[in-house]
């Protein structure tokens, strides 16, 4: 399964690469514009996006993968942002798991494990 992880924290991005690169090809992105750029390219089975981006964020991002790719590309926001409103409009815009930060890498991999083929 080729995950694309889309943080612009860079510790955010090693712990994720720790707890899940030894079963997945992972594509990291440092913002919403380049995480735009590396799904257009890469067309990844699966997005987890921090909300909170520069240039684009998260939720853009759900909104346009889900114009243009429908559920071809599963997605999981992973953020520090829990607010019940930013949940609602996150499974409003499709996403299919909402994870927050800090998060334990176990069940970031169950989760993550739901969408394997």
């Amino acid at each position: 399964m080729k995950i694309l992880v889309a943080d612009d924290s860079e510790l955010s991005r090693k712990l994720l690469n720790l707890s899940i690169s030894d079963n997945h090809e992972v594509v990291f992105a440092v913002d919403g514009s380049d995480a735009l750029e590396k799904i257009k390219k890469e067309t990844p089975d699966l997005v987890i996006l921090d909300i909170m981006m520069p240039f684009i964020t998260g939720l853009e991002l759900v909104a346009w993968i889900k114009d243009n790719y429908n559920d071809q590309i599963k997605i999981i926001i992973l953020t520090s942002l829990g607010a019940e409103d930013v949940v609602l409009e996150a499974f409003s815009l499709g996403v299919d798991d909402f994870v927050t930060k800090p998060f334990d890498p176990k069940d970031l991999s169950l989760r993550i494990r739901r969408f394997e083929q």
